[in-house]
């Protein structure tokens, strides 16, 4: 239960900032058989993806980095391609995937943002 009031909170608080640059939230937790995605955003015609890891500092994966491995990555695309096939008037905007590594303690760091280069 803890986990989920994080994850939560983690995501509320990687939304805000993301909505302040202009992004406007399109699905939150949306799910399919492969999985969930986080944060689904649009903005000029872009599709921003959002996998979120809220973490306590000093946790033992580095803060959530280690939580997306490659088996982690793949579940992400192939739910990234069921999304859009939900969706298909995003099959023209311009995909872009993000980790969001976001601490726990809201005193303390900042979110860091990670480029996906590659989901497989």
């Amino acid at each position: 239960m803890e986990s989920q009031c994080s994850g939560g909170w983690a995501e509320e608080k990687a939304l805000r900032q993301l909505e302040a640059q202009g992004w406007q939230l399109l699905d939150r937790n949306w799910r399919c058989r492969w999985g969930e995605l986080d944060l689904v955003l649009e903005r000029q015609q872009q599709l921003l993806v959002v996998e979120v890891k809220g973490r306590r500092i000093g946790h033992w994966d580095r803060h959530g980095l280690d939580a997306f491995h490659s088996a982690k990555r793949r579940r992400m695309a192939r739910a990234i391609s069921c999304w859009r096939a939900a969706h298909p008037a995003s099959a023209e905007q311009l995909l872009r995937v993000k980790l969001a590594l976001v601490p726990l303690i809201s005193s303390r760091g900042t979110i860091r943002w990670m480029d996906v280069e590659r989901l497989c």
